[in-house]
């Protein structure tokens, strides 16, 4: 945690209100996300409970597992559910822009003209908290691999075609997620950690209703109520029954929740499915629509509590967007969510064209290129978010790795030669303390185009810099490039593009000890044949 971060924090517990961390939005938002609040039931890892989806905020949608154990429940959960997903993921397909770029060939290795499609916008799911983006990830890994009625050999219970799409879509966002600064799948009690602080612990946040009631108190409690006063009550206050007032935020649900109310509604729907079985066999129409009619309202008395323990949450969502859309974006957004884009029309890409779906384990290279990506996307990431918000400037400042002040004197400096070219001394005021030996490189925030220069001397209170580029061929520096005694500059001690990791190679040029393939002959190790 960063030195602001803990002021924040403190200034929160002081004032009893969260404090901002952040002066922009830093993620993207769609003006159509698609909202999930997903339940898993308790004892088993990823058995799917129910859930409550949508993009509109007064029509959600709940999907439930009525018997969690039930595999073939299960699967109609996961089909209902997928029905409902893929068609908006798909929604994002056809609405694309036309690139003109180029690219080398393979055999004369001139370069041809290409024209690229990316899609014009991609989707955003929206989850309550991190638990519920791992729960995306099960499902995900737990369907994409199912067969259906179009496979070769789709066995004896083939699924939906929707359902092992919703999988390799899921798989793919969830792993998208991990990439800093993208917006595909967000959880949105991150989202307000990253732009405000709270007084409690990280670990408190992840409870979404009672890190809102340090925004705003819940409905029923005076306004003038603490922060941590109301976060307490989201957390614990519980009614007449001992049922909590506002249910945790999923994906697992509250111990008393499951004695006193679901698992008493599971049973009597088990009952009223084993009266409907019977009366099925006994071939009596008259029975068989009254069982019918039992385990129909069984099934609705299901639905409503869970649904009673899953729209707190959704309306908190809703609500987090709502303070997130208060916000002004930052100005990289549509750099990286651009990004996000290429990402979507890629999978679609490969989804269209029948590839197979996403390998259990990533071969060594995959998952060098997937470490490699994740390290440069947060080097950009902050980058980026230092350079759009003063706050994210500030920490950086703090830590010596930038320093901010005005202009009180330019000297004109030029170099030695037959060319010479401008190397103008600037002398910064500042009440900052960068970590700079003369000599180091530092990079002016902001300026167009980049520029960099060295420091000079570094004194309390004055640093003098010399700038080395940006500004023009010629010998006089042009209009605009060097900045005049008066001027507010910023320069950082770290480069403001990240550097390229170096290329790796490709999986069938790595050795058979790294998932490459196995070597064959005479001096093959033992083995060698059996690794994978």
């Amino acid at each position: 945690m960063s030195l602001l971060s803990t002021l924040a924090r403190l200034e929160a517990v002081r004032g009893q209100r969260a404090e901002p961390l952040a002066t922009v939005r830093h993620r993207h938002l769609s003006e159509r996300p698609m909202v999930l609040v997903p339940l898993a039931a308790a004892g088993e890892a990823g058995a799917p409970l129910a859930v409550l989806l949508g993009t509109d905020r007064d029509a959600p949608r709940l999907h439930l597992v009525p018997q969690p154990l039930n595999r073939t429940q299960r699967s109609e959960f996961l089909a209902a559910m997928a029905a409902d997903v893929v068609p908006y993921l798909e929604s994002f397909n056809e609405q694309v822009e036309l690139l003109e770029g180029s690219e080398k060939d393979p055999v004369s290795g001139e370069k041809l003209p290409v024209v690229r499609e990316l899609c014009a916008d991609a989707p955003q799911l929206i989850v309550p908290n991190a638990a519920g983006v791992a729960h995306l990830a099960l499902l995900g890994r737990s369907t994409r691999f199912r067969r259906t009625a179009e496979d070769p050999d789709p066995g004896e219970y083939p699924a939906p075609t929707r359902v092992p799409l919703l999988g390799r879509w899921l798989t793919h966002l969830t792993d998208r997620a991990q990439v800093p600064g993208s917006s595909m799948l967000l959880a949105m009690t991150g989202l307000l950690s990253r732009h405000w602080a709270t007084g409690q612990s990280n670990l408190e946040d992840q409870h979404l209703a009672a890190r809102l009631a340090w925004h705003l108190p819940p409905q029923g409690m005076e306004p003038a109520v603490t922060g941590a006063v109301a976060a307490e009550w989201v957390e614990s206050a519980r009614d007449a029954d001992g049922l909590l007032r506002c249910p945790p935020a999923g994906p697992a649900t509250d111990p008393k929740f499951d004695e006193r109310v679901l698992a008493p509604a599971i049973l009597r729907h088990d009952a009223a499915v084993a009266v409907w079985e019977q009366a099925d066999a006994s071939r009596d129409a008259a029975q068989e629509r009254r069982a019918a009619g039992l385990v129909e309202r069984a099934r609705a008395e299901l639905a409503r509590v869970l649904l009673a323990a899953t729209l707190p949450t959704w309306h908190d969502v809703w609500r987090g967007l709502d303070l997130l859309r208060g916000l002004p974006p930052a100005g990289h957004l549509p750099d990286r969510w651009e990004g996000d884009r290429w990402s979507f029309t890629m999978h679609r890409d490969r989804v269209a064209a029948g590839e197979p779906p996403q390998p259990r384990r990533d071969d060594a290279v995959t998952a060098a290129r997937k470490l490699a990506q994740r390290e440069r996307e947060q080097a950009k990431l902050e980058i980026q978010e230092a350079l759009d918000d003063p706050l994210a400037m500030a920490e950086r400042r703090l830590a010596g790795e930038a320093f901010a002040g005005e202009v009180v004197d330019v000297v004109p400096e030029w170099t030695q030669g037959r060319s010479p070219k401008p190397r103008p001394l600037l002398v910064v005021r500042t009440g900052d303390r960068p970590h700079a030996d003369p000599g180091r490189e530092v990079y002016r925030a902001h300026a167009e185009p980049a520029q960099r220069a060295e420091i000079v001397s570094a004194e309390p209170g004055e640093v003098v810099v010399r700038l080395l580029s940006g500004m023009g061929r010629r010998k006089d520096p042009e209009p605009g490039s060097v900045p005049a005694v008066g001027d507010q500059v910023v320069f950082t001690l770290f480069e403001l593009s990240p550097r390229q990791s170096a290329p790796l190679p490709e999986p069938a040029d790595t050795p058979w000890t790294h998932g490459g393939p196995p070597v064959v002959g005479e001096d093959s190790p033992a083995g060698a044949d059996e690794w994978e």
